[in-house]
């Protein structure tokens, strides 16, 4: 039942506050907060170096309940599921999480999430955005029941070196037994949470998942577990920073759901943003499969890839040239920053074929700001593999006892 006093009151303050919000006010030293599917979240709360730097090189605590997540069951759950996404849900072992895209009849990407399988005839799906009109139509014909179960479940990413000591000194005892994209059941002093080995960062990293009566409760026991091991709280800003160099899509930025495209040709396909390996044609008949097949069989006009750039200035926004001149434009820059620990100049783009093969040389067209006068430069830059960044201790287990 909704509350009658904040159904009321509500329009005056739009955005839900997570369980976490009074712990993250307390913390935020510039008010810097930002919308996520409805809720307000931190972008950031010190500066993103600082924070940044926290994910490579201690413990880190980001806010993830505003992750949309979905509670999909029934007899049909698994047969739903497959016919939804790209990749082949039979092969997910309950306690395993998968990674997946779903896309339209035309085989371009409607959303990317993870697909946590809870049960024989249960799942969780968790995405960036609000899904549930086409899981709703996706669902007909299928034995299969649907909720969105996103304010009853509180999550926390502990991302780092030193996560894994962290949560045992928190008291989750065999965590450091979890593989990547397995999930435990513990229970600390009466608190139930699930722990999956997953993470945005590219690094060594755990998520939590737990009743929000108990959200805040677990953060002050994750700071004390944490203090000698420099656990601090990180905004979104930081985050961008390490999903970059592990080369992570975001939703909005490096492609755009084809739910909401409104110009033709703007949407793309997984084969086109570099996930071929996330689509399986084996398993049978799925959403976008035939449209998928032939765009394979034909070839790629475009797709997304990595370029390691001359210099240090990010090519945000940048356009890609094949000559120097800027005569012939082919492709654009979608995420661009200056790598702190690759010491690169990194981006994701998307280039045009045939320009989008390893080693290819390009350029990029930057501008820069310098006290409100802008300036062009035209660097060169470099077709590469991804990820950018892959420390060894992201699939080290046990991880080393930071």
């Amino acid at each position: 039942m909704v509350d009658a006093v904040s159904s009321l009151t509500h329009f005056k303050q739009p955005l839900l506050k997570t369980p976490f919000h009074e712990r993250a006010r307390e913390l935020s030293q510039v008010d810097s907060f930002i919308p996520w599917a409805g809720y307000t979240t931190v972008d950031v709360f010190t500066t993103a170096d600082q924070e940044y730097f926290a994910i490579r090189n201690a413990t880190t605590l980001f806010d993830l309940t505003p992750m949309v997540k979905y509670r999909i069951t029934g007899v049909d759950a698994e047969s739903y599921l497959n016919r939804l996404v790209t990749r082949d849900i039979g092969k997910l072992k309950q306690d395993r999480v998968m990674y997946c895209v779903w896309c339209n009849d035309a085989g371009h990407i409607i959303d990317d999430g993870t697909v946590f399988r809870l049960g024989r005839q249960e799942f969780r799906l968790c995405t960036a955005q609000r899904q549930i009109d086409w899981l709703l139509e996706s669902a007909v014909g299928f034995d299969v029941e649907l909720s969105e179960v996103t304010e009853q479940i509180a999550a926390l990413a502990v991302q780092g070196p030193t996560s894994c000591a962290t949560l045992k000194a928190f008291g989750l005892q065999g965590i450091e037994l979890i593989k990547p994209f397995e999930t435990r059941h513990f229970t600390v002093e009466g608190m139930n949470i699930m722990a999956s080995r997953t993470g945005f960062t590219g690094d060594l990293g755990y998520e939590l998942w737990m009743d929000p009566q108990h959200a805040e409760q677990i953060w002050d026991r994750l700071m004390q577990a944490g203090n000698s091991r420099g656990i601090r709280a990180i905004g979104s800003q930081a985050l961008n920073i390490a999903r970059i160099e592990a080369g992570f899509l975001s939703p909005n930025v490096d492609f755009v759901s084809s739910e909401h495209t409104i110009r033709l040709g703007r949407d793309r396909s997984p084969l086109e943003l570099g996930l071929s390996w996330l689509v399986d044609f084996n398993k049978g008949h799925f959403n976008g499969r035939r449209a998928l097949l032939q765009e394979q069989r034909r070839g790629l006009a475009r797709q997304l890839v990595g370029l390691d750039i001359d210099g240090n200035k990010p090519a945000v926004n940048s356009l890609l040239y094949l000559d120097k001149a800027g005569n012939r434009e082919i492709g654009s820059v979608t995420s661009a920053i200056w790598s702190p620990t690759c010491k690169r100049n990194i981006a994701l783009a998307m280039v045009e074929a045939p320009y989008f093969r390893l080693g290819t040389s390009l350029w990029t067209e930057i501008y820069l700001n310098r006290e409100l006068v802008w300036e062009r430069r035209m660097v060169q830059a470099r077709v590469v593999e991804k990820p950018f960044f892959a420390p060894a201790r992201r699939r080290a287990t046990p991880p080393a006892d930071c």
